[in-house]
């Protein structure tokens, strides 16, 4: 199957399957013009070449006979713009020269069509598994001036909605250059009215749906923050003003990429719309020495036409199984139980034993030992990067906590946070200088903790070292990695004053060096990602770690909005999803076990709490819902997922879970709060098959099309704030 295609007359590069179409054009055989992305078109016969007009104080660039004004850069829609040659709208790439100059010229010079999809040095990025399913069009440019070299690289994949993008540069000449800016993607959309759709949040409310009209301006959604974090998600959606769940366009941008990133939206003077993304510029700069390279991350496109769910769709499938690795990208995910909000920092082996008594007879699954059994932790303060076991807390050490455990047939899990130091701590006592400081300046503190250097190769292999020493005399399941504060003070000791710009994404290299390295070397463990809970739930650490937490917050009202923010991008294989303890130790609110089972479940699903506390009413409950979820992990942690209603845009919530075949689907619907005499509320599903018959949580049978387009009334009769329904929807055969 040809999926890419150059048009040598018209100078058009189209990538297409059976679902999408993205086209760029060559103007005057050196800009790349964005032509069109969106529903698949079989042949393209340059309708959409851009007018020539003479917009005036739009310059012309060089090289055009005088008085040809009706060429400007200023207006083209293009695929990798820069700054001064008379194009003023942002940037997507800005190289910083021995003159001081700042402008570029980079044209085009010859492509390349490649089978399959070349991986990215030292990054994360989507793969493919055979040559077969994916081409890549390799579009060069050249800066003859500077002799630098810069390869734009486009993959569309035969059967996924996605177009993977990114950049790399190449100083081909005799002088170092300055990186200031290279967007991983960027292309220009035609005049037309647009929403732009973002994760905005904070921590304990991460992934918040903001929805708002693009106008004239810029609008940027970054963190500079060193990671990803709770307050922007690397993703952005352009829609149109008619785009709800199921019907209208949609495209998606998400980069893959854990630390600082920029999401930019620009509509300009004549309301085209151009949309960025790539690393942050702001406190960036990266020295390019002659015959040294730069590789930007990974950026993914998506195009729907079948509203936001067809786009997050798209994503969950090309997250799910072609960024995602390993043997449990598609296992079977445990239901865990972690000792965090049962005991804090107070425990001890017989404490930690009873908890696992208690989980191990309602048939739970994996014991995670959470913060406080390294070093002399005894609060937050203290310990962090001493990580040798404290045998005062535990008697028998953890082999002794991970012998007991595997004696209850439960797989036995740890928690660690690899990338930071207090000053109270041996490690830091006697490395100071590896933690993030500016000299002659004291270190910020966040939880009374400082960031490991993690740029220096010498601070990786010394916590690598005290990790395998752990992983190799214990016997683990699952790894809690955790990252509990923001990077300040980012400074290495090891470069030089000219490249410290280069600090904060030579910490995320280094990083994923790290979690290469561990994730490979420990494949047997289920390596689960933490930042804050949800501070760095980004496609990048995806690749790595096949689920997260999805927040610290545990409150079933507040995980709702959460959990139906993060659908948006995230499959929901990746999302851990816990049930705590009420009143709930984030908003002190009280919810039924229930509620907050189903939203729980509605993820990878797990408790933090200490079951010996229930009631035996409670443990009853809680042994059903975990048979429940073991009777139904596949479908739910796998299946296609639907969004139904919107808590953003009501008090309820409701979404759906559909198996591959169609014969099966489980819907869930949340009520926040009860309404005095209020009106009766229907559900209509979705992804069923029409054609189908089934029975609706063993009861009365429906036609596929009658519970999609006609739908059920929900229970009248249920009673108080903070309900929840199941809905076990089976085919009769």
């Amino acid at each position: 199957m040809t999926l890419i295609t150059f048009d040598e007359r018209n100078q058009v590069f189209h990538l297409s399957n059976k679902t999408i179409s993205y086209i760029i054009g060559l103007e005057r055989a050196a800009y790349l013009s964005h032509l069109y992305f969106g529903k698949a078109i079989k042949r393209y016969h340059n309708s959409r070449k851009y007018p020539l007009i003479d917009r005036s104080f739009s310059p012309n660039p060089a090289g055009l006979p005088l008085k040809t004004r009706d060429f400007s850069l200023d207006v083209l829609p293009q695929e990798m713009p820069s700054h001064g040659h008379g194009d003023f709208r942002n940037p997507a790439v800005q190289i910083k020269q021995v003159n001081g100059s700042s402008i570029t010229d980079f044209v085009y010079d010859s492509y390349e069509i490649i089978a399959g999809k070349p991986a990215l040095k030292r990054l994360p990025a989507t793969y493919v598994e055979s040559d077969s399913e994916a081409e890549t069009l390799v579009i060069t440019l050249v800066d003859r001036l500077l002799d630098l070299t810069l390869k734009l690289s486009y993959t569309i994949f035969a059967d996924r909605q996605v177009i993977a993008r990114n950049s790399f540069l190449e100083n081909k000449g005799q002088e170092s250059v300055i990186i200031k800016k290279i967007a991983s993607a960027s292309l220009d959309l035609v005049s037309q009215d647009l929403e732009l759709i973002s994760l905005a949040g904070r921590h304990n409310k991460e992934r918040e749906i903001e929805r708002q009209t693009v106008q004239r301006g810029t609008r940027i959604i970054d963190s500079k923050r060193g990671s990803s974090s709770h307050q922007a998600n690397p993703f952005i959606a352009l829609v149109s003003s008619k785009t709800d769940e199921f019907t209208g366009t949609a495209i998606g941008l998400a980069l893959v990429y854990s630390g600082n990133h920029e999401m930019l939206v620009e509509r300009d003077q004549f309301e085209q719309t151009r949309v960025m993304a790539g690393i942050n510029p702001f406190g960036f700069e990266w020295e390019l020495a002659p015959s040294q390279s730069f590789q930007s991350p990974e950026a993914l496109l998506v195009f729907s036409d079948q509203g936001l769910n067809g786009m997050s769709q798209a994503f969950h499938d090309v997250l799910q199984n072609r960024l995602a690795r390993g043997k449990f990208r598609h296992a079977d995910r445990p239901i865990l139980i972690n000792n965090w909000e049962a005991t804090y920092f107070d425990f001890n082996t017989d404490k930690i034993k009873a908890i696992v008594d208690g989980a191990a007879d309602l048939g739970i699954e994996l014991f995670v030992l959470d913060d406080g059994w390294f070093g002399k932790r005894e609060d937050d303060t203290s310990g962090l990067g001493d990580w040798f076991e404290n045998t005062d807390k535990l008697s028998g050490g953890l082999a002794g906590i991970s012998d007991y455990v595997h004696g209850k047939n439960m797989s036995f899990g740890l928690w660690f946070e690899p990338e930071m130091v207090n000053a109270d701590s041996d490690l830091y006592r006697a490395h100071p200088d590896y933690a993030l400081q500016i000299p002659n300046r004291s270190i910020s503190t966040s939880r009374d903790q400082y960031v490991l250097d993690f740029s220096r190769k010498d601070v990786r292999e010394t916590i690598i070292a005290r990790m395998r020493h752990i992983l190799d005399t214990v016997n683990i399941d699952y790894i809690k990695w955790d990252m509990n504060r923001s990077l300040t003070d980012v400074y290495s000791s090891t470069l030089d004053s000219a490249n410290q710009g280069e600090v904060f994404h030579r910490y995320v290299l280094g990083l994923y060096e790290m979690l290469e390295t561990l994730t490979t070397e420990y494949d047997h463990i289920l390596w689960e990602g933490c930042s804050g809970g949800g501070g760095r739930f980004d496609p990048g650490f995806l690749y790595y770690m096949p689920q997260s937490w999805t927040s610290d917050n545990t409150d079933a009202v507040e995980r709702l909005d959460i959990q139906y923010g993060t659908s948006l991008l995230y499959p929901i294989s990746s999302m851990g999803s816990h049930v705590s303890v009420v009143p709930n130790h984030q908003t002190h609110r009280v919810t039924g076990l229930d509620i907050r089972g189903d939203v729980a479940m509605s993820g990878v699903f797990g408790y933090e709490l200490n079951v010996q506390d229930m009631t035996i009413a409670e443990k009853v409950t809680v042994s059903e819902q975990v048979a429940f979820y073991k009777q139904h992990r596949q479908l739910l942690q796998y299946g296609k997922f639907h969004r139904l209603v919107s808590p953003f845009e009501t008090s309820h919530a409701a979404w759906l879970f559909v198996n591959p075949d169609k014969s099966q689907a489980i819907a869930f619907y949340f009520r926040k709060f009860a309404e005095s005499a209020g009106p009766l509320h229907t559900i209509k599903f979705a992804g069923l098959d029409p054609e189908k018959v089934y029975q609706v949580n063993g009861e009365a049978s429906y036609g596929g099309d009658e519970l999609m387009h006609v739908g059920i009334y929900l229970d009248p009769f249920m009673v108080g704030d903070y309900q929840s329904r199941k809905f076990v929807i089976d085919e009769v055969i």
